[in-house]
């Protein structure tokens, strides 16, 4: 029994005694995959219950020597987990949005956005949201009719659809999904604009200049060593009097290191940066 007995009660229940093993060495890894391979049985309380258990106590800092050394072991390594170069970001992303579109199709918004969206009143639905989140970006960026657009990371095309036909702007995107691109393209094609147009490219290989420069989610997948470059890059690519907006996910705590799981079978290369280590890179004195 662990707790102090306030809240839904769970249990759970190891069907194998290796992924029990497993467990008490590693729970960060082992027990999810336990669960994906039916070794683990929620006998009270739900999934949810289970992850939200867990939440509550992300901040606890008594665990057993054994776990501490393998956290220590991530932080000291992500440096080299994270040297996403060209080669290992193009296979980090077809890992993850190559997938079926169908996939993407379950739980994202009709405009396939897959980043925050935006909930000003709280009573909005997802699509509502995700309009109200291009609508604040857009706005941001002080967009003029006839400026260059450059979409770093640009998914299914949707938010440089939208700076387009609500702007008058031209719009590059650029992906390092195949998929993407194929979607995003087609919808331009169906859409029968020539204003946007998107490319399977790796950023660091862009040698254009634009008044506008927008990356949605996918400062996630860079990896910290390439911070510098990826701003050194912006910098190159953003004309004198231009605007660069980056939206991304952050840390609460300081930095960090990727969930083991979520960098196994979700996000591989991915890693969710703290302000710290952002700050740095956009004040370097390359600029």
């Amino acid at each position: 029994m662990f707790g102090d007995g306030t809240g839904k009660p769970v249990a759970i229940h190891f069907l194998d005694d290796k992924a029990q093993r497993a467990f008490l060495l590693d729970p960060h890894l082992a027990l999810p995959e336990a669960y994906m391979d039916g070794y683990v049985e929620i006998e009270a309380g739900s999934v949810y219950d289970l992850l939200n258990l867990f939440a509550r106590n992300l901040n606890q800092k008594d665990f057993p020597y054994w776990m501490r050394i393998a956290d220590s072991f991530r932080s000291r390594t992500r440096l080299v987990r994270q040297a996403n170069n060209p080669h290992k970001s193009k296979r980090n992303v077809h890992h993850h949005y190559d997938l079926p579109g169908s996939l993407y199709e379950i739980f994202l918004d009709m405009d396939r956005q897959y980043s925050c969206a935006y909930f000003k009143k709280g009573t909005e639905n997802l699509d509502e949201a995700q309009l109200a989140k291009k609508r604040h970006i857009a706005t941001k960026l002080c967009l003029a009719p006839g400026q260059r657009v450059l979409d770093i990371g640009c998914g299914w095309g949707g938010l440089s659809l939208h700076i387009a036909k609500e702007a008058g702007a031209e719009v590059l995107g650029i992906t390092l999904s195949d998929e993407q691109e194929r979607y995003a393209s087609a919808r331009a094609r169906n859409a029968g604009t020539t204003a946007v147009s998107f490319r399977v490219l790796d950023y660091r290989t862009l040698e254009e200049t634009f008044d506008r420069i927008v990356s949605v989610g996918m400062f996630e997948h860079v990896g910290l060593p390439n911070y510098p470059t990826f701003f050194q890059k912006v910098n190159a690519c953003l004309r004198d009097d231009g605007i660069a907006l980056l939206h991304t996910i952050g840390r609460l705590s300081g930095p960090g290191f990727t969930n083991p799981f979520i960098a196994k079978y979700i996000f591989p290369g991915g890693y969710v940066p703290a302000l710290s280590e952002i700050v740095p890179a956009i004040e370097s004195p390359a600029f």
